[in-house]
């Protein structure tokens, strides 16, 4: 199968993960998209990966001859916006 990345290409630009070490993660035991953003953190960042998820599968179908629908998807939590404790304890939530 060909290479679709070179291994220093960054695919979580939040989290700064590279598909070396998304392909470690597979190495490791990644089956699916969870699987990798539990070992690398790819996904986890502020976009929540909105700009990387694609990216991941793909390179999980590559490395273990599947469809990219097979390696699943991760569940999306939308980015909030930091509150303080006191805030929190004084009832401001906007």
């Amino acid at each position: 199968m060909a290479e679709y990345f070179s291994d220093d290409m960054i695919v979580c630009r939040c989290e700064e993960v590279t598909v070396a070490e998304i392909k470690e993660a597979i190495r490791q035991g990644a089956k699916d998209v969870v699987g990798v953003k539990r070992r690398v953190r790819a996904g986890m960042g502020l976009c929540q990966g909105r700009t990387c998820e694609k990216m991941v599968q793909q390179i999980l179908a590559q490395e273990l001859g599947a469809k990219p629908w097979e390696v699943g998807t991760s569940s999306a939590r939308p980015p909030i916006r930091p509150i303080s404790f006191g805030d929190l304890a004084n009832g401001v939530v906007e």
